[in-house]
């Protein structure tokens, strides 16, 4: 999908004398011009106005789940009383154009640089997980690698996909500690693990219990070594949970290399709530059956009426069943959005932002710092201990003087701070005095 922009150029053709007369008549009314675009500070700050989010505390846990901004809280208010005022009508208009949901495939599909028939719509990440896993055609002796960093759901889906198949999981350890983690090494521990029975490897682009970020490519790159001599069913995918890169790393899907990539859509992309998506290239969606019966016209036909099932395609592996259509539908805006605002400046902005606060933490003689100081192992979760307190101590702490953190879900826990777009320099400082307190 192209984004169209009126040309400034088609004033060439014009003559001299007819731009002069414009310059003219511009200077003269240069007290009733619009005013340019905001930049800098006063251009997040103008961003800022778009969400709701009091204003009395910092939020540093918008990892969790995200506060809408003003466009996708008016399509989500645009299409509800759209559902109101006739929702069978719009139903029966979806169910046989798909036109609104296409429209968010192809914003998606703009946003991470693919084909719109290359996404499945999920609720979340934890159902795009259970999308690829549970679909996946494994057989008995197949064998799955993971790391012991990624999260529960991953493991659990994996450990009832090889109950199901008869495949084994086999886990990896990439680092000992985030703060010592290094790209060349969890290649490493990926290549050395591979054998001839490995058909998957499940692997998180951001790990949310260190925010060591993951070398992706260099991954993807080792695996197309080892899928250099081998046939179809024998080739290794590379299935990716996304979510804490998804909203704020200025890649492609190309770039990245993976052959699935899931993601919820209502942290970091400032998504409506219960969205998500899953995206494969085309051969690595022929390895996965539904789960789910879709709300998909030819594959409802076909089995109601006899004939060729479609081939296996993302079309055919979103869930289908009623759901929170307005969200669904007003996802769009969020890829829009970010669009609009740029996706270099949006990585440029958060990576600062997460710098700033890694360095400060880093220069305190009581807090232990576990996520890199390298930006390129590094995006937007900060991971750290406190001295003598507990991570929910901390959290708590931190509560108390109005900034909102996180502690993580896993043994160890670490306190953590997740820098956004929501945020500004003056919050980390204050962010870092309070932690400086803490001493």
């Amino acid at each position: 999908m192209k984004l169209r922009r009126r040309s400034i150029l088609g004033l060439a053709g014009i003559a001299p004398v007819a731009l002069a007369t414009c310059t003219t008549r511009r200077a003269a009314a240069t007290d009733t011009a619009p005013a340019p675009p905001p930049s800098g500070e006063a251009r997040w700050a103008r961003m800022r106005g778009d969400f709701l989010l009091s204003r009395d505390r910092i939020h540093l846990a918008s990892l969790l789940i995200a506060s809408n901004p003003t466009p996708v809280r008016e399509a989500i208010n645009r299409i509800q009383a759209s559902l109101d005022e006739d929702p069978v009508t719009l139903l029966e208009h979806e169910f046989t154009t798909s036109e609104r949901t296409n429209a968010t495939l192809a914003a998606a599909a703009q946003y991470m640089g693919v084909a719109p028939d290359e996404i499945a719509l999920t609720d979340s990440t934890t159902s795009g997980i259970a999308v690829i896993y549970g679909g996946m055609a494994f057989q008995r002796g197949d064998e799955i690698v993971t790391t012991k960093h990624d999260h529960f759901v991953t493991h659990e889906s994996l450990r009832l996909a090889a109950d199901r198949t008869g495949a084994t999981v086999r886990t990896v350890t990439l680092y000992e500690k985030g703060l010592e983690a290094r790209a060349g090494a969890m290649v490493k521990a990926i290549e050395s693990a591979l054998t001839p029975s490995t058909r998957v490897v499940a692997v998180t682009w951001v790990h949310s219990c260190t925010g060591v970020k993951i070398p992706v490519r260099a991954i993807a790159d080792a695996i197309a070594k080892a899928n250099a001599s081998r046939g179809p069913r024998e080739r290794i995918l590379l299935c990716v949970d996304g979510v804490h890169g998804f909203g704020i790393e200025d890649v492609s899907m190309a770039d990245l290399g993976c052959d699935f990539f899931i993601a919820g859509c209502h942290k970091w992309i400032f998504g409506p709530r219960g969205t998500g998506l899953v995206w494969g290239r085309p051969e690595a969606w022929e390895r996965v059956v539904p789960t789910a019966c879709p709300f998909h016209i030819g594959y409802v036909f076909a089995r109601e009426y006899g004939g060729p099932v479609p081939k296996p395609a993302a079309g055919i592996m979103s869930p289908g069943g009623f759901r929170a259509f307005e969200h669904r539908w007003a996802l769009a805006e969020a890829f829009k959005y970010h669009l609009q605002i740029g996706k270099s400046d949006v990585q440029r902005r958060i990576h600062d932002l997460a710098r700033q606060c890694r360095a400060g933490l880093a220069s305190m003689r009581h807090v232990t710092l576990h996520t890199p100081l390298d930006a390129s192992l590094a995006s937007g979760i900060v991971c750290f201990e406190v001295a003598g307190m507990k991570p929910p101590e901390v959290v708590a702490a931190l509560l108390a003087k109005g900034i909102i953190g996180s502690a993580t879900p896993y043994l160890p826990s670490y306190a953590r701070l997740t820098p956004s777009l929501v945020n500004t320099p003056e919050e980390i400082e204050r962010t870092l005095a309070a932690v400086r307190d803490l001493a």
